[in-house]
């Protein structure tokens, strides 16, 4: 069956999907430019994550959709297993959102000017400024149940484990007074781990935690935060990957 599922691939699923993400990508620059971001930068993406888990065949299950409030400002921070995370969260998660990603992905060929065109945020760490920027343009888009999807881990797993969490997410959260929900995504390493080379046929889990509400604000809020959420994401996972295990480049 793995070889007959390659081939399929190869020859069918593959082909299809790379005429989808250029269409993707020129509806939502060019819907963007002339309707407005809010709908453009959300909707052609879900139905492009969801089209690619149907064409490679792949099942999606959602559990806790029902803890957020359909206009009510979130930041989500999930764990990041691998590249399937993206269509998981994009096609699932039910909520209009934006990314929060690394200034390198501005750079990829058609996806990076879409993602630039729909409003997700570069994360530029080159100096305060910069930092004080991004805090301005996430704030500027959190609006009418906008919300913000941050990977605190900051890069994917090698091993299928978490890795540690980063402040910037909840950072943010303290600074503009946000609920962080906690989200664990399962299966997406199984399918294309950050090693991998082939797409393997598994199943996804998207777990929705309940929401965190700030406990104050500042240093202390920041920490309890980190320590609730990265508890919540963990006890959504096998118990084969439960325990920290540091990412290489971390």
């Amino acid at each position: 069956m793995k070889i007959l599922y390659y081939i399929y691939q190869i020859c069918f699923a593959l082909p299809i999907l790379l005429v989808l993400t250029i269409l993707t990508a020129l509806v939502t620059i060019v819907g963007s430019l002339i309707g407005g971001a809010h709908i453009w930068g959300y909707y052609p993406g879900k139905i492009w994550s969801q089209l690619i888990c149907v064409f490679l065949l792949i099942p999606v299950k959602v559990r806790g959709r029902e803890k957020i409030h359909k206009h009510t400002s979130y930041v989500f921070v999930p764990n990041h297993q691998g590249a399937f995370d993206i269509f998981l969260i994009y096609g699932f998660l039910g909520r209009n959102f934006k990314w929060m990603m690394k200034k390198s992905l501005r750079k990829l060929p058609f996806v990076g000017k879409a993602c630039e065109s729909a409003g997700h945020i570069f994360v530029d760490r080159s100096g305060p400024k910069k930092v004080l920027e991004t805090i301005r343009q996430a704030k500027a888009s959190l609006k009418n149940g906008v919300s913000l999807v941050v990977f605190p881990e900051g890069a994917r797993t090698f091993t299928g484990h978490m890795g540690y969490f980063k402040k910037g997410a909840f950072q943010l959260a303290d600074e503009l007074r946000l609920e962080v929900v906690p989200v664990t995504i399962d299966g997406s390493f199984q399918i294309l781990p950050r090693t991998g080379k082939w797409i393997h046929r598994h199943r996804m889990i998207l777990t929705i935690h309940d929401p965190i509400p700030p406990k104050g604000q500042g240093i202390e809020n920041i920490k309890a935060t980190m320590t609730e959420a990265y508890a919540a994401v963990e006890s959504a996972l096998p118990e084969e990957y439960k325990g920290m295990v540091k990412n290489e480049d971390q």
